[in-house]
């Protein structure tokens, strides 16, 4: 495989990131590839929800283009969708069942799937739903890289045939991640777009040691809350906070919470791109508790896991400001280690670079859809 790498990427939206956690995992990502000399053009669909919220508009790191159709991207990139070293659909792409198949038809030198929602999109797919991804699809790919490791790549490889699973983890970007020194604003805060079934835990460890503590300060950022919500008055409210002021946001508390998605703690080894910002800008974390979080980052030594209310109570009431600060660098600088854009990047482009020594295969679609041969 050639290098620099030429990379066709499909994702959910890059230009914004309102309501989109998929904007700054690919933006770490697509940093990282630049600054490893690769070149990477963004296809993103044209919306009016992100196009009315656009913070990133025109990305110093890749070409970042929009489209209407799929007719219309095909017809317009064709070329370089052939002649790209890799071409790879994100989830919760528009239409990614119609596009998948599309691509798959055009015959790329090889076609790859970047799931940044892997527990999410199995459990739709067990369930029988399949909005962007078609459980079909999944052997197509050279590669099928998965926001979730662990246990997760053998059911992906296994249970979904896929052809090989490889973890891609979320990633920072370590130069706009840091903490900025600004005075502490906050006792205990988070961000995150609401999620119903994450709405039961940010109760139980953020509002409701709220009320308990009344002279202590919260705040919650991110949009989308319904309406009837009862926020505690010592809780702050920020609707959308945008990616330039995520480092201030986290270097302004005093610990941070992280919140994940039932799929995911399900699933285990979901590492959300919050819990890594957070720790880059040494913002010491307060987390609930799933399968793999203590191999990233060890309970008591990097972060806190927290159960209970009671818990979060006692970390905020008793730890001392030199346990605080001892947790929240070595999780900093664990991250730095192994978790920024420019890590992630390496790992895709070797994962990439292995195909090269992987024999060419035969892949078939569905008994509708026509063999395909792809080298």
């Amino acid at each position: 495989m050639r290098v620099p790498l030429n990379l066709v990427v499909f994702g959910l939206s890059l230009s914004s990131s309102w309501g989109n956690g998929h904007a700054t995992t690919f933006r770490a990502l697509l940093r990282g590839l630049a600054a490893s000399g690769h070149n990477v053009l963004f296809l993103e669909r044209d919306v009016p929800w992100y196009a009315g919220h656009r913070d990133l508009p025109s990305p110093d790191f890749c070409t970042l283009a929009y489209y209407d159709t799929i007719d219309a991207v095909l017809a317009t990139h064709g070329a370089r969708l052939k002649e790209a070293d890799a071409v790879i659909v994100g989830s919760y792409v528009p239409d990614g069942c119609e596009l998948i198949d599309r691509l798959a038809h055009l015959a790329p030198r090889h076609l790859c799937f970047y799931d940044i929602d892997t527990p999410v999109t199995l459990a739709a797919l067990e369930r029988g739903e399949e909005p962007y991804l078609a459980r079909r699809q999944i052997p197509l790919f050279d590669i099928y890289f998965s926001f979730s490791g662990g246990a997760v790549l053998d059911i992906l490889e296994h249970r979904f045939q896929a052809r090989k699973a490889a973890a891609l983890y979320c990633s920072v970007d370590a130069e706009r991640y840091v903490n900025t020194r600004e005075p502490l604003r906050w006792d205990l805060g988070y961000l995150g777009t609401y999620s119903a079934d994450r709405q039961p835990t940010l109760e139980r460890l953020l509002l409701e040691p709220a009320r308990r503590l009344p002279d202590l300060r919260f705040v919650v950022a991110g949009p989308q809350y319904p309406g009837e919500i009862e926020w505690p008055e010592n809780v702050e409210r920020i609707d959308h906070l945008p990616p330039r002021e995520h480092a201030s946001f986290y270097s302004r508390q005093r610990f941070t919470l992280n919140v994940t998605r039932a799929d995911m703690i399900t699933a285990g080894w979901s590492p959300s791109v919050r819990l890594f910002e957070a720790a880059a800008c040494s913002a010491p974390i307060i987390s609930d508790e799933w399968r793999g979080l203590d191999e990233l980052l060890p309970d008591g030594q990097a972060l806190v896991i927290a159960r209970t209310s009671e818990d979060v109570v006692a970390v905020l009431t008793r730890m001392d400001d030199a346990t605080r600060r001892m947790i929240a660098e070595a999780a900093r600088s664990e991250v730095l280690a192994s978790h920024t854009g420019l890590a992630r990047a390496r790992q895709m482009a070797g994962a990439l670079a292995a195909l090269e020594q992987t024999p060419s295969a035969t892949m078939t679609l569905d008994p509708q859809i026509d063999s395909v041969r792809r080298s």
